[in-house]
């Protein structure tokens, strides 16, 4: 099967290319650096040209208010050309709970990128991840000064980016869902604790402050971010994954 990774020279693109590959299966890896512009739409016709799959793991480059006009350009590039080449199956990465926090503009944006795909004209599917281990460091950077670390206690479900390749790939090479499929990591935390849980593995002397306002996941309550019972759950946990 050959499958056009649009994406595929980042932290989960690059995985999943590997994951492919090594399986028997023609992954291609499509980004800038390889002459490939989804806004503009360079490149694209060669891209697909040929694939099976196209899986879009492109990413806005900013979380604000640009972030909509990103995933309506370049989802309708994206599909116009699978269309015309006749790609039978189109995956994306999304958000567990994105369409439960409106008032981050950037999980609004993720919402409309997967119901773009969810209205395009080629067989689709969706996968939903928590947030990745990986962001950890981007998270606590946000709030931070040299003494504390500012973090709400907003639960979260992060997994590993291994983790989260291996479903896109495991989803890549199947039957079109024409839905969503959810995975998550096995463990839940309050962002806070898992700030501190963070800091204490890396001999890092400043102290977590509980801040219900601070960062972009304050905007998120309750339940918003955690998997419900349909998920795959993923088997890496974090204190695992930081001792790595």
């Amino acid at each position: 099967m050959k499958i056009a990774v649009i994406g595929g020279t980042g932290l989960i693109g690059s995985q999943v290319v590997r994951i492919l590959n090594a399986s028997g299966h023609e992954a291609v890896p499509h980004s800038p650096s390889t002459g490939l512009d989804l806004l503009s739409g360079k490149g694209l016709t060669e891209a697909l040209t040929g694939a099976d799959v196209v899986v879009n793991l492109t990413n806005s480059p900013t979380f604000d208010e640009a972030s909509p006009a990103f995933f309506q350009t370049s989802m309708d590039n994206m599909l116009a050309a699978a269309k015309e080449a006749g790609v039978g199956h189109a995956v994306i990465l999304s958000i567990v709970g994105a369409d439960q926090v409106p008032d981050l503009v950037y999980y609004r944006a993720k919402v409309l990128q997967e119901d773009i795909l969810k209205a395009g004209p080629v067989p689709y599917s969706i996968v939903r991840a928590t947030q990745f281990f990986e962001f950890m460091d981007a998270v606590l950077s946000w709030t931070a000064d040299e003494n504390t670390v500012r973090l709400p206690a907003t639960l979260v479900q992060p997994m590993a980016a291994a983790d989260v390749a291996q479903a896109v790939a495991d989803v890549s090479v199947g039957a079109p869902l024409q839905g969503t499929r959810n995975v998550a990591g096995p463990e839940v935390f309050p962002l806070d604790e898992l700030g501190r849980i963070t800091l204490a593995a890396r001999g890092d002397k400043r102290t977590v402050v509980t801040d219900d306002t601070a960062g972009m996941f304050a905007a998120a309550s309750g339940d918003a971010l955690i998997a419900k019972d349909d998920a795959v759950i993923a088997k890496t946990s974090y204190r695992e994954w930081l001792a790595r």
